[in-house]
């Protein structure tokens, strides 16, 4: 137990070779060794873990190996390279910048570069993170690093390269390090493992590595943690419960539910997720993820994008399958939408379980239930008479006309609403030009929002066949509840356009007035003119409801917000216009100056 090294120490690389995923570099030190152009500065910048240090430390031993190999690597059995693997070389110096970045500091780094070597032909200066130096300590730097000996070589590593003077930078050769691959990681995992004696799944070293966010030291230290909590058999499952990481088969079971419209199993699969204690973000980030890879693997030139095991990958080929693009695309949108709009919400679980029952809608056709917003509807169109507009009387009669015909609406839109045409009784039977009926007994076409407006192709009256009024929609009884009505409201106001943002946001902040088993809801508004919007937009409101919950008994009514009910907070917007209703100077001031609110 007291001779116990951590793999990240015992395991580190000692010779080019060994090092993991920086073949180009190391290729280049080693050409520069053999061929005797080393520079007098070097900059080994990168991310946490990835070999900077470790890449200075073989450098300056192949440097002062007195019998290099011709593969460019140092011989190790040198009287200098015995020196450096016991940690007893006088001919490397160290310094951490992070804690010795004053002025007196880098003074005595500048004495020690005047005293030759003493066994090899250079001394070597490591600075790790040189970005921490003071302004002064650079300054007091400069001309040293410009012009040192022939027997100094500097090496400066950081993680952060953008911090650094120019001046430093011209003075110096950039090396670049590379983030470890997901499949480098796993393959230097394996060797230790075999080395330490320990089995590892391959889904579990994945996981490792997919942790580690690109620093293979990260991943041995991850590594040892699991192998502490395992034993000798790392496991999968034992790896996402010791790690905290929310296992992708949750991601393959939501996808089968939203393929299937299963809005009840994404929920509560939801819940079982928060209650293990994720957090929701980190849920649908993970949910985006896995469209994407879904996605990508539907090519065979992009499977190579999953960093995953060869079984997942699998998987996810086989589930992608069953997965169209337009799904996809659209997943992608809605959970991307969702991580955004995460830490504005107040209320973030119903933000996540909204995108959850639009993502399972999404599987039907491109309609209202499709996801992304309602489809747009058309004011239904009275045709005028002779004497002036058809009356209340007529259009019940014309709604209640059990023959009249049925007209199909175009695939992927809302089904039209009602609408009255001219009937029999106001025109002579075979009577050969109408004028108002030629000019409007075409029924007006409905188009979605996603989709260019289709020709209508539904049967004109004719001479001998009289106008018609338009069958309503079939009778349909599907039970709703308040958070499909909720959800159906928001879709409504989210589609409508541009022009009606205004009253699109008053409508998503509106309260809902519903009771179980009751067709008819209430919307609270606070003031006249809201209302008298809505009235005017009923029919348009209560047919996209009923297209969308199915159910042709629901209707909406309006009523001004009581005393009694719970009041909210108002916009600026919303207080000038109270204002301007209260105050007819004040209207009339606003009017005549042509105000408007800041």
């Amino acid at each position: 137990m007291e001779n116990y090294i951590v793999s990240a120490r015992k395991y580190r690389p000692m010779t080019f070779d060994t090092v993991v995923g920086q073949e180009a570099l190391t290729t280049t030190l080693k050409n520069a060794i053999s061929s005797g152009r080393l520079a007098h500065a070097y900059l080994f910048c990168g991310p946490r873990g990835v070999g900077k240090t470790t890449c200075a430390r073989i450098f300056a031993k192949t440097i002062n190996c007195l019998s290099p190999r011709e593969n460019g690597e140092a011989c190790g059995e040198c009287e200098s390279c015995k020196a450096f693997n016991e940690q007893r070389s006088y001919n490397i110096h160290e310094l951490d910048a992070a804690s010795n970045n004053s002025v007196e500091d880098i003074r005595q780094l500048i004495e020690q570069v005047r005293i030759p070597p003493q066994i090899g032909k250079y001394k070597v200066f490591i600075i790790d993170e040189v970005h921490m130096l003071s302004q002064a300590a650079f300054n007091a730097f400069l001309k040293t690093l410009e012009e040192p000996p022939h027997h100094a070589i500097f090496i400066l590593a950081t993680t952060e390269k953008h911090k650094l003077l120019p001046t430093i930078l011209s003075r110096c050769q950039i090396y670049d390090f590379n983030r470890m691959s997901v499949d480098n990681i796993v393959y230097h995992l394996k060797n230790v493992a075999d080395k330490e004696g320990i089995t590892a799944e391959e889904a579990a070293l994945n996981v490792i590595a997919q942790k580690a966010d690109g620093g293979m030291r990260d991943a041995l230290s991850i590594f040892d943690q699991v192998a502490s909590f395992c034993g000798n058999n790392i496991t999968y499952k034992q790896t996402i419960a010791n790690l905290n990481v929310l296992d992708y088969d949750y991601y393959f079971r939501l996808t089968d539910y939203f393929l299937g419209g299963k809005i009840t199993e994404c929920i509560l699969t939801f819940n079982e997720i928060l209650s293990k204690g994720f957090e929701g973000q980190h849920f649908i980030t993970g949910l985006s993820s896995h469209f994407r890879n879904l996605l990508v693997s539907r090519d065979a030139q992009t499977v190579g994008l999953i960093e995953a095991s060869e079984e997942v990958r699998n998987k996810y080929k086989e589930q992608a399958q069953r997965c169209t693009p337009q799904f996809l695309f659209r997943a992608m949108k809605l959970t991307n939408t969702c991580d955004l709009n995460y830490k504005q919400s107040q209320n973030k679980r119903l933000l996540v379980e909204l995108t959850l029952i639009e993502t399972a809608q999404l599987s039907s056709d491109d309609g209202a239930s499709s996801g992304l917003g309602p489809t747009k509807i058309l004011k239904p169109i009275f045709n005028k008479q002779q004497g002036g507009t058809a009356s209340a009387a007529e259009a019940k009669q014309a709604n209640n006309n059990p023959a009249a015909p049925t007209n199909t609406a175009h695939e992927g839109e809302a089904t039209p609403q009602p609408q009255l045409n001219r009937t029999a009784e106001n025109a002579p039977a075979r009577q050969t030009h109408t004028p108002a009926a030629s000019s409007t007994a075409a029924r007006p076409k409905s188009f979605s929002i996603r989709r260019p407006l289709q020709e209508d192709t539904t049967q004109k009256p004719t001479e001998s066949q009289p106008a018609q009024a338009a069958s309503v929609l079939p009778q349909q009884n599907k039970p709703i509840d308040k958070m499909s009505l909720t959800v159906a409201w928001r879709a409504y106001a989210e589609g409508l356009p541009q022009e009606e943002m205004a009253l699109s946001l008053q409508m998503r902040n509106m309260d809902i007035e519903w009771k179980e088993g009751d067709s008819t809801f209430c919307v609270i508004v606070d003031n006249p003119a809201i209302m008298n919007e809505l009235n005017k937009k009923s029919p348009l409101i209560d047919g996209f409801l009923r297209n969308r919950l199915s159910n042709s008994g629901i209707t909406m009514s309006v009523r001004m917000r009581e005393a009694t009910d719970r009041q909210r907070a108002f916009s600026k917007v919303e207080q000038l216009n109270m204002m301007l209703e209260q105050s007819e100077p004040l209207k009339k001031l606003k009017e005549e100056l042509g105000l408007e609110l800041a």
